[in-house]
């Protein structure tokens, strides 16, 4: 069987933000087993799954994905929308728009360090749109 439901996403600052409990609240109840494919419908935002203790890691990220990308790239042609723009398209084809998690025993099987990151690389970015995909 396959579920869907689609949602959105308040607007956050630009970073990585653990929303593992945001999106938990939008699914309905999980089976005994079967995947969760989460979508992001946007390309200059991201999902990934990372740790979800330590806030540093979120800044670490944030670092070293604007030393890679860098803003105001003197050869870059996008730039109508803004120095923060086209980078962000960049970074969100690197970390990708979608993460598939294992659920076990109607619950998401995460690591104990794990947790579902939206990696938004604007600095104003709005409200993102999701699409859950549960397959059982």
């Amino acid at each position: 069987m396959i579920n869907q439901v689609s949602f959105s996403l308040p607007a956050y600052s630009r970073g990585y933000h653990i929303i593992t409990d945001q999106v938990m609240r939008q699914l309905p109840a999980l089976p005994k087993q079967g995947l969760l494919h989460l979508f992001i419908q946007h390309t200059s935002a991201a999902l990934t799954i990372n740790e979800n203790a330590d806030p540093d890691v979120r800044i670490d990220f944030e670092s070293i994905f604007n030393h890679i990308v860098p803003e105001n790239l003197p050869f870059l042609q996008h730039t109508l929308e803004g120095p923060d723009d086209m980078p962000a398209h960049i970074k969100a084809a690197m970390m990708g728009a979608s993460v598939t998690i294992p659920i076990t025993n109607h619950e998401l099987n995460l690591g104990t360090w794990q947790g579902i990151y939206l990696c938004e690389f604007r600095n104003r970015g709005g409200q993102r749109r999701l699409v859950a995909t549960i397959y059982s």
